[in-house]
């Protein structure tokens, strides 16, 4: 039986990445910060597969995906106890939006470790954050190959298992190594930020 997703955030990545993960027959749970109601336009989009929860029960999943605002993470710390679940962190340390996108100051810590922080336990994996969201709706299947994405993470059993999950939506995964090192290649203004590769198969 395939592993329950737990969604937090229903924008643009949060949406997308659901998207995959029901046509690839996983059971899906995403949550917003309004109640289960205000996602019936999206569940309805999204189709058989997806449920909409609140982000308590998204929390409860199998793997928990976080693709809300940077500014919301620290909130996230009460929502469940974290210790031992897998949670990918999609989400990027932007503190204001376009035109100029800033980014949150954190020193010498990459941002996975910032929501390592917040989220005490927690088994993080950094993944889903380097595509625009309109390149990762699309078919990850690309002429002979696969769409890339990158991760990384501290655990590998927990890196493992996103690995896996990410083959089987279709995406083609590589492993950068730990938060420290590999995520700071991934997060916002970092060196793989927005590329767009294709594994050739």
């Amino acid at each position: 039986m395939k592993k329950s997703i737990g969604i937090i955030g229903a924008g643009n990545i949060g949406k997308t990445v659901a998207g995959h993960f029901t046509k690839a027959g996983f059971p899906v749970f995403i949550s917003n910060s309004q109640d289960p109601e205000s996602l019936a336009t999206t569940v309805a989009f999204l189709g058989e597969g997806v449920k909409a929860v609140t982000p308590a029960e998204a929390a409860k999943s199998d793997i928990v995906i976080l693709a809300l605002p940077w500014s919301e993470v620290p909130g996230l710390s009460q929502l469940t106890d974290w210790n031992g679940r897998i949670v990918i962190d999609a989400t990027n340390h932007f503190i204001t939006y376009a035109p100029d996108f800033q980014v949150a100051d954190l020193g010498d810590l990459a941002s996975s470790e910032v929501v390592q922080q917040h989220l005490s336990g927690a088994r993080i994996v950094k993944a889903f954050n380097t595509i625009f969201f309109k390149i990762l709706e699309q078919d990850p299947h690309v002429g002979s190959g696969n769409r890339v994405l990158f991760v990384s993470g501290d655990d590998q059993q927990a890196k493992d298992v996103v690995l896996q999950s990410i083959s089987d939506i279709g995406f083609a995964p590589i492993d950068l190594g730990s938060l420290s090192v590999g995520s700071k290649f991934q997060q916002a203004k970092g060196a793989l930020a927005t590329l767009n590769l294709v594994k050739i198969s």
